[in-house]
């Protein structure tokens, strides 16, 4: 099949309607199907045949759109999960059981953190976090003998920190564990993390790839590239049979191309049950057919953000990779070549009371939780997300008083920098 660029494959990849058939991906609002004899059935229990029983495993829409993610990305195998906080548990519980461990970048989602640090080690499965800033060989020193994968963001939400994928992937591999990459910020229209060696990807599809705030969702990219038998003692859910499936053994049915999102369905999806809803799918499936539209604008509205901010006496510091005096620009350059996304993080002179005064001015950014919509939104983890801990609290876990996080929408940027502008003269604080 011939292999069709980005803006093709989101509008039209996943789904190849025959003659007669729905033009747009139908939604199949079913939560059980019909057979003519048991027999049948029992063959998809078995794992024997391909198909649909229930959809607390599997759905016709979900997988649709899932087959969309995945031919995005450049993947072998994709599935949908009710949240990318799902999607986060089960690529790390796919691989790892209790007493296992795995290491993961100190600069990500606070809300993966709080899952990793606190509920999966409930669990029983430890975590270590590197800065992602460290060297290969200091990541490589936070590893056991039963770490079992290394996890990043591609850009962190909300400190915008840029993975270095080669040297997180050239850890991983040496160490003989997969890559996990949460590539929400960037979506597959600005970077591919399996092209810089991740092997399993993960989204939360409600920020960017639905785009309009409309469905809550997740997904689960594997690149199929991982030989799980190679490394056949370190991942016995994968290398040994499942009793719970009459003795198969993934990775040897079916191969490095389909052994992990086929495990992550058959055995976790059915007994955790975090299905996307066929209806949300299809909102998903809407958002992403103009992906390829909106990141552009996104990202050329951040950037000129960024740079009004940059220049701007109330503003203390700009984090925003586009910048050529940020951090992370250069390995942005090498990265993400096309834009990064709409996110701009700052710092506001006058501290966390000057913070809440600027958003409280704010007319077209909306204060909310979300962020990467349509719609320009704002928000000042210091008095919402944060908001019970003290300044000195909140600085030692690197959420400061005085940081905002906008997240860029589609509107025009003279209209959001002229919002900003005016907040900003509002609030009552010195220059520096």
């Amino acid at each position: 099949m011939k292999k069709y660029g980005a803006g093709t494959t989101a509008v039209q990849g996943g789904y190849r309607p025959s003659n007669g058939e729905p033009r747009q991906v139908p939604i199949v609002q079913s939560t059980t199907f019909k057979f003519d004899t048991g027999e049948a059935m029992g063959r998809l229990f078995d794992l024997e045949d391909s198909g649909y029983f229930y959809s607390r495993l599997q759905n016709p829409t979900c997988d649709t759109v899932a087959a969309k993610i995945c031919e995005l990305e450049g993947g072998s195998a994709a599935m949908l999960t009710s949240s990318g906080q799902a999607a986060n548990l089960l690529a790390i519980f796919n691989i790892a059981n209790a007493g296992d461990h795995i290491v993961s970048s100190s600069s990500i989602y606070g809300g993966t953190f709080n899952l990793f640090a606190v509920t999966m080690k409930k669990m029983g499965i430890d975590f270590t976090f590197v800065d992602p800033d460290a060297s290969a060989e200091e990541i490589k020193a936070a590893f056991k003998e039963n770490t079992k994968a290394l996890f990043g963001e591609t850009i962190a939400n909300p400190a915008l920190t840029v993975l270095d994928f080669e040297k997180f992937a050239s850890v991983a591999h040496d160490m003989g564990v997969p890559l996990i990459i949460d590539n929400t910020f960037a979506t597959p229209i600005n970077c591919r993390p399996i092209e810089w060696g991740a092997d399993i990807v993960v989204h939360s599809t409600t920020k960017y790839m639905d785009g309009h705030g409309a469905a809550v969702g997740g997904a689960i990219v594997d690149a199929g590239k991982f030989d799980w038998m190679a490394h056949k003692d370190k991942f016995p859910g994968l290398t040994t049979p499942d009793e719970s499936y009459h003795g198969i053994t993934y990775a040897e049915k079916f191969g490095k191309e389909g052994a992990f999102i086929t495990k992550a369905t058959a055995q976790l999806m059915r007994d955790f049950g975090c299905v996307q809803s066929p209806m949300n799918a299809y909102y998903l499936n809407l958002g992403l057919e103009s992906l390829h539209v909106r990141m552009p604008r996104h990202c050329e509205n951040g950037q000129r953000v960024a740079e009004y901010l940059s220049r701007h006496p109330k503003i203390r510091s700009v984090t925003y990779c586009g910048l050529p005096e940020d951090k992370y620009h250069k390995l942005a350059m090498k990265y993400l070549p096309n834009g990064s996304c709409g996110v701009v993080s700052f710092r506001i002179n006058g501290g966390k009371k000057a913070a809440e005064e600027f958003m409280s001015h704010l007319k077209l950014a909306a204060i909310e939780t979300h962020v990467a919509d349509a719609r320009t939104c704002v928000l000042h983890p210091a008095s919402t997300t944060h908001r019970q801990l003290s300044d000195a609290e909140l600085e030692a876990a690197g959420i400061y008083p005085d940081l905002i996080r906008f997240s860029c929408g589609i509107e025009d940027s003279e209209d959001l920098i002229a919002d900003i502008a005016q907040a900003l003269e509002a609030v009552e604080i010195e220059s520096i």
